[in-house]
């Protein structure tokens, strides 16, 4: 009876056993929310693409000369933009079909090779970014 109650009063070793309860639910949120700004990182940066070949788009007098201005600043670009890989990438180019004053830029990009998808994580969200940008044709 007294070895157990003296087994009861022994508090060394708590700390060790709170921290095995406790580690595995802060390194998956820890995890999680590095996936997270990963993930973000590179959506920003695909947004932020869209809008500079949106932007190189404004130049050009007709849809023809707008495409190719678009595909000319995105093969000569180099894309220092944190884990974007400029493969992945697709793009598609053209008026806006809902105002023919419009230009969009959408850039879908796969985003299957970031290192976040191998982390044991909570939720993530979808693998394919799609991010637009559209442009008034001809100024105001």
């Amino acid at each position: 009876m007294y070895a157990l109650s003296r087994l009861c009063k022994d508090r060394a070793g708590t700390s060790a056993i709170e921290f095995a309860i406790i580690a595995p639910l802060f390194f998956l949120v820890l995890f999680t929310i590095i996936a997270y700004g990963i993930y973000l990182s590179v959506a920003s940066s695909v947004q932020q693409i869209a809008a500079d070949a949106a932007r190189t788009a404004v130049a050009g007098i007709n849809s023809t000369e707008r495409v190719t201005l678009v595909n000319r600043y995105l093969e000569a670009s180099r894309f220092d933009y944190s884990f974007i890989n400029r493969s992945k990438m697709q793009v598609v180019i053209g008026d806006d079909p809902g105002n023919s004053d419009q230009f969009t830029v959408v850039i879908s990009y796969d985003s299957s090779d970031l290192p976040i998808w191998g982390l044991f994580t909570f939720v993530l969200p979808g693998k394919k970014i799609e991010r637009y940008a559209t442009v008034r044709v001809g100024g105001l």
